[in-house]
Order: structure tokens, then sequence, then C-alpha cells
């Protein structure tokens, strides 16, 4: 009875969610049709439903998706180490923190891909150069939210842990990481957001790359229902990345 009950509460809101996704489209493409919205901006539905299999041939859609995705794992695999390494480290060191905690909320709000030109001159024209700008824009929020999350242990858990007599790095895994795995996936996710819009961003940039590159090229041919469904796949990198973040906190915190 759990089980079905538990099977009715996810595969009832998917299949809603599904719904509301066919009414959504079948309203812009009536929208379109009566001309309330300038099939010139927005294509139908349908074209781009027909130039999915035509792009995915002719453009080499899946070795694009592939290098995207390889970027953003590669970026976000960095991100999460020294972001979380230099999250602990300013729990760490107090003094650090104060001096440095307002540059680095600053920076998640600064336009970072800007500085493109840069990492051109200093790794080339190469993913490598679209790598490490994902990297450097999303560091912040995953330094930040493992600090929030660190600071915010309750001092009750860490009572405890001393009362054990732990040591300081056996309060750390033990009591500090436990307490704050929420407020580090929750960085962990924003990093992958910034890192996503910035990594897609740079490759129609440089015209260089995976799906951004696809996106630039279809753009400048006027293809714009190839150009939407290029848009299309690059939602399907995040969905995949989102989907995977969750499974590994659900391996990491099995309670949730």
């Amino acid at each position: 009875m759990m089980a079905r009950a538990l099977i009715v509460r996810q595969v009832v809101p998917f299949l809603f969610g599904i719904a509301c996704f066919g009414v959504l489209v079948v309203l812009i493409e009536f929208l379109i049709k009566t001309g309330l919205i300038n099939r010139f901006i927005v294509p139908l539905p349908s074209e781009i439903w027909h130039s999915f299999g035509r792009i995915i041939v002719e453009e080499d859609v899946p070795s694009r998706f592939l290098l995207t995705c390889t970027e953003a794992l590669v970026a976000s695999l960095l991100l999460s180490v020294v972001g979380i390494t230099l999250g602990v480290l300013l729990h760490r060191i107090t003094l650090l923190r104060l001096a440095t905690e307002t540059w680095i909320a600053a920076m998640a709000s600064a336009p970072l891909v800007l500085m493109y030109p840069l990492f051109l001159v200093i790794f080339g024209r190469s993913a490598w150069t679209i790598i490490m700008i994902g990297f450097v824009a999303a560091l912040p929020p995953v330094i930040l939210k493992t600090l929030e999350g660190l600071a915010g242990t309750r001092q009750v858990l860490i009572n405890v842990g001393r009362s054990f007599k732990l040591t300081p790095s056996q309060l750390y895994w033990k009591i500090f990481f436990p307490a704050a795995l929420p407020n580090i996936f929750v960085g962990v996710r924003l990093g992958m957001i910034f890192a996503l819009i910035n990594i897609v961003g740079v490759e129609f940039l440089i015209n260089f790359g995976g799906l951004g590159q696809l996106v630039n090229e279809l753009a400048e041919r006027y293809d714009l229902p190839g150009t939407y469904a290029a848009i299309c796949f690059v939602i399907l990198v995040s969905v995949v990345f989102f989907i995977v973040t969750e499974r590994i906190e659900q391996w990491l915190r099995p309670g949730t």
C-alpha cells in the first residue's frame, strides 16, 4: 500500500507537468497561427518538433551534446572540489572570511563572462577556456553556501561531538559536514546553473565547442526552428545534471 501511494505521489505530478506542457505548446501554436505571436520571432512548435531529426543528422548534435556535457561536468567537478574546500577554509580562518566574504558575494553578481578575451589569451581558443570561465563564474555560490552551512551547524551537535572528545578533523567529518550537506548541495546546484549558462554563452561568443556554437551557427543562418531545437538540447543538459545531482544527494543523505 505504501509503495503504491509512493508511486502515485511521484507519477501523478510528472503526468500533470507533461499535460501542462502539452497545453502550453498547443496554446502557443494557436497564438502563432492567429497572428498574435509573430512567427518570425517564435516559430511554430510543430516546426521545431520536425527540425529535431534534421539537426540531429545534419549538425552532429550527439557529439556537440557530449562535448557541452563534458565541459559542464569538468567545470562542476572543479567548482565542487575547490568551492567546498575554500568554504571550509573561510569557516576555519575568521580573519580570511571577514576580509574576502563581501568580495566573493560581489563576484556572484558580476558578469564574469565578459572576461572571455582574457581567458582566450591564457588558454587559447579551446575547451579549457570554456571550462575555466564556467568554473570561475560558478565558484562564489558554492563557497558561500558551504560557509553558510558550516556556520549554521547547531551548537548542540558541536557540544555532543566535543563531549565524545572528537578531534577538530573528526568534528568536521562527523558533525559539520553532515549538517552542512543540504546547503552545500544547494550551492552546487546554483553553481551548476551559473556554469552551464556561462559555458553555453562562451561557446556562442567564441563560436567554438558544442551546443552554444550550434545555436550561433543556426541563428546566423536564420534557421529559427533549428535554433529553438538546439536550445531544447541545452535545456536537456541542465535536466540531466540536475537529475544526477539529486541522485548523488539521495545517496549521501539516504534519509531525505
